[in-house]
């Protein structure tokens, strides 16, 4: 129950900010529900591998190459995805931080209860 709580969590965070970027396209809500279980299943299988394949350039940029791994994952999903567009890497990198900020707003409400 849980995990389906936070993916929704996470597809209304999606669509909130489609609708506050400009670049950024989600066609309607089932679009933004596919694309949070697209990117939580990018998150669990790719990422690690990005993670481990940049490990030195990570390091020496003291994990700020990580931003460029969650853009590049927003960047996979648009592929994946057919209502969903993002129009550049830039872009992607903004909707990433943006939320990543709003998903950690978001389940803070969930371990309050």
């Amino acid at each position: 129950m849980n995990l389906i709580l936070r993916l929704l969590l996470n597809a209304i965070a999606v669509f909130a900010l489609a609708n506050i970027l400009s670049g950024v396209q989600v066609d309607g809500y089932q679009t933004a529900i596919i694309v949070a279980i697209v990117l939580s299943l990018l998150n669990l299988i790719v990422k690690p591998i990005l993670v481990i394949l940049t490990l030195p350039i990570t390091i020496i940029t003291l994990g700020l190459f990580m931003f460029v791994i969650n853009a590049c994952i927003i960047l996979l999903a648009d592929n994946f995805i057919d209502g969903f567009t993002v129009s550049s890497f830039w872009t992607a990198m903004l909707f990433s931080v943006l939320l990543s900020i709003l998903q950690s707003i978001l389940q803070s409400f969930l371990k309050q209860d």
